[in-house]
């Protein structure tokens, strides 16, 4: 038997739970316990609420009550939680890594995965990913005669920019909010300019930052960017006089419904391809538990919530791409129109890659920080990012 508690979460929270407890559902019927596993009641907390009566947690205390938990013997079985925080509740020691429960990742892919790295071992598995990508006006781009399939740089972007600028209309829009947020949405363009989380001052990271900073100043971004967060930054595109969104996967119900004639293509890199975005998405791990054999039967149930059918189920419902490439081929058979969101995915990485762990909201907060000096004006891209390097010292060495 498995039971299911405790969580809240706004966004998309109502579809995953459906995704999640039917696949929850069929995994309890199918999975047997053989062995000497103990039977019972295996309980499963995340951070979502759904269709039955429950007390709610978001993400945060979801988070801290996993920590208590642990601390106090008492974890849930298994753990749904968001991919930024697998790397502390690990260097916590509250979750097992894959070697002690057997979990296979066989299939995932390393990018995907990786977010659930820590010192070389692997705690958990994704159910899927979402990332970043540029949505785009195709009756602004034709008017302004821009060929999108063209636009495989910033060089590219930003000439496509001045043309719409001519025409009357928005470049583009994206969040820069003083919130993870605004990270979130600047990480693809540091990271396609080949710059390190570890060296925010360098050079590549200096020319991110300038080129957002110049976008803002000829005019091809709004200034409302430095207080949009990604909802309020995709509603000025919405509006119909915006050529360019840097926005997610979570929006392609939103924009079907708008009546927008729109497209898709991945964020270039600085000299080409497509730019490394980061990846979103939740992660089922497997806490600590006094009597290791109920390992067995966990294990069992999230291989089962993972199984690509599974997956290709609860990814298609939640506007995510899968993270083993069988699932996402069934994916892109059924809808066509995800092949850029699968590249996107493809090329992306986590926020805790690079073994950053529980550094990475320290450098976040940081960078976000530098975001906002730079696009106000208040400092030079240079000296806000060389501040905020300043600020990561203590956490780097």
């Amino acid at each position: 038997m498995i039971t299911k508690s405790k969580g809240a979460r706004v966004i998309a929270a109502a579809v995953l739970t459906t995704a999640v407890i039917g696949a929850l559902v069929g995994c309890s019927t199918s999975s047997s316990t053989g062995g000497g596993a103990p039977k019972g009641t295996y309980t499963f907390w995340d951070p979502y609420p759904q269709f039955i009566q429950r007390t709610g947690y978001d993400t945060t205390a979801l988070s801290n009550k996993a920590l208590l938990a642990g601390q106090q013997k008492a974890s849930a079985d298994i753990l749904l939680i968001d991919n930024p925080v697998v790397s502390t509740l690990a260097s916590a020691g509250i979750l097992t890594d894959t070697s002690q429960t057997k979990l296979s990742t066989a299939g995932i892919e390393k990018n995907i995965l990786g977010a659930g790295v820590v010192n070389g071992k692997t705690y958990g598995v994704p159910i899927g990913a979402n990332t970043l990508a540029l949505y785009y006006n195709k009756s602004i781009l034709t008017k302004a005669g821009v060929d999108p399939t063209t636009i495989t740089s910033w060089a590219t972007l930003t000439a496509a920019l001045a043309k719409v600028k001519a025409i009357g209309d928005t470049g583009i829009t994206f969040s820069g909010i003083n919130t993870e947020e605004g990270s979130f949405q600047f990480l693809p363009w540091f990271w396609g300019s080949g710059a390190n989380l570890t060296k925010l001052d360098s050079s590549q990271g200096v020319a991110a930052l300038s080129l957002l900073t110049g976008w803002v100043k000829d005019g091809y971004a709004p200034n409302s960017v430095i207080q949009d967060t990604q909802t309020t930054s995709w509603q000025e595109f919405l509006a119909g006089k915006t050529a360019f969104s840097e926005n997610g996967t979570w929006q392609l119900a939103g924009v079907k419904a708008s009546g927008i004639n729109y497209g898709i293509i991945s964020i270039p890199g600085e000299n080409s391809g497509a730019a490394p975005a980061p990846t979103g998405g939740e992660f089922l791990t497997i806490p600590v538990q006094k009597n290791t054999a109920r390992y067995q039967v966990s294990e069992k149930i999230v291989s089962c919530l993972i199984g690509t059918q599974n997956s290709v189920t609860t990814d298609n419902t939640l506007s995510y791409i899968a993270p083993t490439a069988a699932a996402q081929k069934i994916q892109l058979a059924g809808n066509a129109s995800l092949g850029p969101w699968i590249t996107a995915v493809q090329a992306a990485k986590g926020r805790t890659s690079d073994n950053l762990g529980t550094k990475y909201p320290i450098i976040s907060a940081n960078m976000w920080t530098a975001l906002q000096s730079a696009l106000s004006g208040t400092a030079t891209p240079a000296a806000a990012l060389a501040a905020a390097q300043g600020a990561d010292a203590e956490v780097i060495n």
